[in-house]
């Protein structure tokens, strides 16, 4: 699901100044021009002139991997979470709680009574470990990946609901690879990540070592060779956006056919699924390779797979030195962060993770009005007039492929803050005390709901995103376009502030999740969701010989100073790079129908910058960040989106009207030459 910086989603966002139920006297002023460094030419190099002086002035903390807007937010906002978790927990206490609070203040307390979880030790754990145990034949292996996968508890592959694509008014079941724990297939055979390699091997190790595994050093060798095989049948990032290789109906038949050693009708049953029903296993191929493994590989290595990916998915929950083994691999050697974040921040991250919307609709009571929601419903509204206008303009699209685009145009779905309705929460069972119990029941809750969708129509309104989170959304397989109410403030919009702030960051970014609708995926969606080419072959032709210039682009840039051999990934970012530069293209355009229409505005300066300037200066800010050099490189090889600096310096180079707004030279390092530049939507 295509977001604007959707690996790094965060959780909950800072007192809201676009919200009446805090003062509106504390807003901040919409651009401080103080931070500009004016040592720099703005058409030298734009981020460093608008982001150079923030960034020296704000070093990454000890417990993140990247500073900037988005994690900003996170830092000052979570302490909102943390008061509602609080006060819900006392409640519980007290026994005074109800309903979604009560929930909300069990799962609290759990996870943060930690002489509890070191009393439990690995207790939680030891039935799965046990049933792991057990396994002597692939039959004994299906039939227990059946069962864990009914838990709520998938390993190899995940069993979810999503959209038919051939029919987007129903709901499938979905079976789709979760196999590797590293970020993707080359870390597992690549020269470079030989180290990383050799970490996961130790990793495993001490995994096994504290589990009281007789063998650990045979075990992670069992373990990582069964996984190396895994990742051979697995796709590379590349390959896995494509949706050609996200979606591939079967009847059990079929599926028996493709996994013969996997019989797929218990699999079926154990979800509460009929055998008659169709469910999409894609890609094939990595159900066939899965299924030879199951077949040839030896059970210890099997049983060593297993047990490890069992400790690893609870050690976050476990007693501490379960928890500092999975830090120290997943946070301190794989992305450089220094320390772990507070216990309180973790547990905030779990109950996120499982029931995210209830925190959510405490959240939004506090937060966010429904005025709030109004007025940005408003702002949706222009910019997707501002998309429309574009689309009716293009000059290499035919009339019939347009009439196409505008029909898709016209079933958009815009959600805006939280949902009209909320999730039905009865029936979970926690308690105050066994934090991993509780992760369980909240895992098994959280498949069932799913499984019970399966077969049902589609509910466009349903939100699969939390209202908490800073991010936006788009997604293919309903055609939603989704604002939380967390992303919905300084600074993306100011309440009071000027046009050109507000069309430069919140709606740049609105256009930016509208034209993901038209990317190099999105374009194979209709307007209901289903998957389907309604292009001329001229127009897809010519669409691609634009994306293709894009892609060669991006894949110029080398982030990395020390890694000059390490590269953006063009085709892998480029649905996100189309949505950078569609979204500024679609922000400007709105913003110049505003000036039109107060012509008074449109003369202004502001601080010495015109409004033209200003929408520039508020795009490069909203994507100000320096990340961990190891988080870079795991970004890089894994990540949809480009780098921050990237980001800016990529897209603004493909657009004239910045080197107007600010005078550049066609000598100056900002301007790309025209023949060079790229314009889609």
């Amino acid at each position: 699901m295509p977001g604007l910086y959707h690996r790094f989603a965060v959780t909950v966002l800072k007192a809201g100044l676009l919200f009446p139920a805090w003062s509106m006297a504390t807003e901040a002023v919409p651009f401080d021009t103080a931070e500009l460094d004016r040592t720099i030419s703005p058409c030298t190099d734009f981020d460093r002139f608008v982001n150079a002086r923030w960034l020296a002035a704000h070093p990454i903390p000890p417990d993140e991997v990247r500073w900037g807007v988005f994690d900003q937010l996170t830092l000052e906002s979570l302490h909102v979470q943390h008061d509602i978790a609080e006060q819900a927990a006392g409640a519980t206490a007290t026994a005074n709680g109800d309903g979604v609070r009560r929930q909300i203040g069990l799962l609290y307390r759990s996870g943060m009574d930690v002489a509890a979880i070191e009393r439990a030790g690995l207790t939680p754990l030891r039935p799965t470990l046990d049933a792991i145990a057990r396994l002597k034949t692939s039959e004994d292996t299906a039939v227990f990946l059946a069962h864990a996968a009914a838990e709520g508890q998938p390993f190899v592959f995940a069993f979810d609901v999503q959209g038919d694509f051939r029919d987007a008014r129903k709901q499938i079941a979905a079976a789709a690879p979760a196999a590797l724990g590293l970020p993707n297939r080359d870390y597992y055979a690549d020269v470079r990540y030989a180290q990383e390699r050799k970490a996961y091997r130790a990793y495993m190790v001490r995994l096994f070592r504290l589990a009281g595994d007789g063998a650990p050093e045979q075990a992670a060798d069992d373990a990582l060779a069964l996984e190396t095989a895994l990742a051979k049948v697995t796709l590379s990032p590349v390959e896995a956006r494509q949706p050609a290789n996200q979606f591939h109906a079967v009847r059990v038949a079929e599926a028996d056919r493709l996994t013969p050693h996997f019989p797929w009708a218990p699999f079926l049953a154990a979800q509460g699924l009929s055998a008659q029903d169709e469910f999409s296993m894609a890609p094939p191929a990595f159900f066939a390779g899965f299924d030879r493994l199951l077949a040839s590989a030896p059970p210890a290595q099997w049983r060593a797979y297993l047990r490890f990916h069992a400790l690893d998915q609870a050690a976050p929950y476990l007693a501490q030195a379960f928890q500092d083994a999975s830090f120290d691999f997943h946070g301190r050697t794989l992305t450089g962060q220094q320390n772990d974040k507070p216990r309180w921040q973790r547990v905030l991250g779990t109950m996120n993770a499982y029931m995210g919307e209830a925190m959510g609709q405490l959240y939004v009571a506090r937060t966010f009005s429904p005025e709030a929601k109004q007025r940005a419903q408003v702002l949706v509204t222009r910019l997707l007039d501002a998309l429309k206008a574009r689309i009716e303009a293009l000059d290499w699209m035919s009339q019939a492929t347009k009439a196409r685009a505008l029909a898709k145009w016209r079933a958009f779905v815009p959600k805006v803050g939280y949902p009209d309705h909320w999730r039905d929460w009865s029936g979970l069972d926690l308690s105050a005390t066994g934090y991993y119990a509780n992760v369980r029941a909240l895992a098994r809750h959280e498949h069932r709901d799913a499984m019970a969708r399966v077969g049902k129509p589609t509910d466009r309104s349903r939100w699969s995103v939390l209202p908490q989170t800073v991010d936006a959304f788009y997604r293919a397989e309903d055609n939603s376009i989704t604002f939380p109410a967390a992303i919905l403030q300084p600074p993306f919009f100011y309440a009071d502030g000027d046009d050109a702030i507000n069309y430069g960051g919140i709606g740049a970014a609105i256009g930016h999740e509208a034209t993901h609708g038209f990317d190099d995926a999105g374009r194979q969606f209709d307007g209901q969701g289903n998957q389907t080419d309604w292009w001329t072959a001229e127009d897809n032709a010519r669409f691609n010989a634009r994306a293709d210039a894009l892609v060669r682009q991006f894949d110029a840039y080398a982030p990395l100073p020390d890694h000059p051999d390490v590269h953006i990934n063009g085709r892998l970012t480029l649905g996100e790079n189309i949505a950078d530069l569609g979204g500024v293209y679609i922000a400007y355009d709105a913003l110049q129908s505003a000036l039109k229409a107060n012509p008074d505005e449109a003369g202004r300066r502001i601080d010495g910058y015109t409004q033209d300037q200003r929408f520039f200066l508020a795009f490069a800010r909203i994507w100000r960040a320096h990340m961990r050099e190891r988080q870079t490189l795991v970004y890089l090889s894994s990540n949809p989106h480009a780098t921050p600096r990237e980001r800016i310096m990529g897209t603004l180079g493909n657009v004239p009207a910045f080197a107007k707004a600010f005078q550049c030279k066609t000598e100056d390092a900002m301007t790309r030459p025209a023949d060079r530049q790229v314009r889609i939507w």
